[in-house]
């Protein structure tokens, strides 16, 4: 019943006056601190302390897999990736990265399952069939891989690597769940972004995807691109329900040529204005709803039988730097050039230098190179952040039962912030408990950033953010 009120609840949320008002620009807490606090003072004596601290809880482990390589550029891309055709520069760094794996898999003790795993990039499925199997089999061999029926693994796609034989080997090796990058079905579009992909690829991927039972398929998505106007992303929309994907992510493209040289390339004349922007998220959003697709929060929808939707209604969903997760009590083990590792009260991150990492893999040198140990306000802060975030709630005794602090003394000038969000109805409150209200969940990153104690120096410095909606 509680899924079925929200999703009828979410009909009628988004509209483009009050996606205006609240539409500011913040973090995505994909982690607490973010990684901008994070340091290059951090050292591998460090690292080395959290995972003797992580060994002694008996925590559950979840690895993520960095695979960089593309064999051609997305122009709106903005991922860590290099974009090649030498099969010796792959070679090299999937050595590389099967010496970090025997390096750090000797630092936890052994034994410790891993319940998730997912392989991101650039485009993991570059890799031939033989790369794939081997690198699986490696880490089968120093972590101690739960079976599929217990454990999520995932593998990003694009369905230009791919056919329905290779799927059924990833299926064969234990990936039990798969992101289709999609972005958008029209041809105009796919043109001006370098990414030409046809439906019938796409259905055929699907229909592979459901012979062969995978627990879960999930769809990016993402508007702002050039030539996007409503009726297109409609269109686009209406594919994606006939294809019924079990979750979909629908991102907002950042374009910052700046910074990601790429970006430079798209057709800058033909971006949406600020405006039509806007009307595509609120008419792709409600028809998303009216599919039956629960909002589960930013950027990510479910179906209501999907385990996302039903983490979030039993309070068990969390996230991480892979975004909405249904692992909450598990210490995350970043493998590959530029992924980042939580272990126990520490955030530390690889080399991005693909170079520098397979240069610290050549010497057995740990190719962590910042990082931040998080001060007992950060984890409080983080819990807060988590809490609202992922359960829409905010339960103070809860905080003060796991911290030994007292809420109000704790938080006095946020709990005024807090009550003004009451007063504009995106919070509801009951007694000292607060519940993020189905418009609060729309800008849910604007009332988080209520707690985040480094957020007035990074505005001062001029640190550009994403806009939360």
């Amino acid at each position: 019943m509680h899924l079925v009120k929200q999703q009828s609840d979410a009909d009628s949320l988004w509209d483009s006056e009050f996606i205006r008002q609240h539409d500011v620009a913040g973090p995505r807490y994909t982690s607490y601190p973010t990684a901008l606090q994070f340091h290059e003072e951090f050292t591998e004596q460090d690292y080395l302390s959290a995972v003797g601290r992580s060994n002694a809880s008996r925590m559950p482990l979840s690895l993520y897999i960095h695979l960089p390589f593309c064999a051609s550029l997305c122009y709106y891309c903005a991922c860590n990736k290099v974009i090649t055709q030498n099969e010796e520069k792959k070679r090299r760094y999937l050595d590389a990265l099967i010496k970090e794996i025997r390096i750090k898999s000797r630092n936890f003790e052994q034994g410790r399952p891993v319940y998730q795993m997912h392989w991101g990039g650039g485009t993991p499925t570059y890799f031939n069939d033989a790369e794939l199997t081997e690198l699986w089999f490696e880490i089968g061999r120093h972590f101690h891989l739960v079976d599929s029926e217990r454990g999520e693994y995932s593998i990003e796609i694009d369905p230009r690597t791919i056919d329905a034989d290779k799927l059924g080997l990833l299926k064969g090796l234990g990936f039990n769940r798969i992101s289709l990058g999609i972005q958008d079905f029209n041809e105009k579009v796919q043109e001006a972004i370098n990414r030409v992909q046809s439906y019938e690829q796409i259905e055929e991927l699907m229909l592979a995807a459901r012979n062969y039972q995978y627990r879960s398929v999930n769809f990016d998505l993402i508007y702002g691109l050039p030539y996007q106007t409503v009726e297109s992303v409609r269109e686009t929309i209406d594919k994606v329900v006939h294809l019924s994907p079990d979750r979909i992510s629908l991102f907002n493209y950042a374009h910052l040529p700046e910074r990601f040289k790429s970006q430079g390339l798209l057709p800058e004349e033909a971006l949406p204005p600020a405006e039509e922007k806007l009307q595509i998220l609120c008419a792709a959003s409600n028809q998303l709803s009216a599919a039956g697709y629960v909002y589960i929060g930013m950027d990510h929808f479910a179906k209501p039988s999907d385990e996302l939707a039903q983490a979030q209604a039993n309070g068990t969903l969390h996230r991480n730097f892979q975004g909405y997760t249904t692992y909450k009590d598990a210490d995350l083990v970043g493998l590959g050039v530029s992924s980042i590792s939580l272990i126990n009260n520490v955030y530390c991150q690889n080399t991005k230098s693909i170079t520098e990492y397979q240069a610290c893999m050549d010497d057995e040198v740990v190719p962590v190179t910042a990082g931040v140990v998080l001060s007992t306000d950060d984890e409080i802060r983080r819990a807060v952040i988590m809490s609202l975030l992922c359960q829409n709630w905010l339960v103070p005794t809860q905080i003060e039962e796991q911290f030994n602090i007292n809420f109000s003394s704790h938080f006095s000038s946020e709990i005024n912030q807090l009550n003004l969000y009451v007063e504009e109805g995106l919070l509801a409150r009951s007694g000292n408990n607060y519940h993020v209200t189905p418009k609060g969940r729309l800008v849910v990153r604007k009332i988080c950033m209520i707690f985040d104690t480094y957020l007035p120096q990074h505005m001062k410095s001029g640190r550009r953010f994403s806009r939360v909606l």
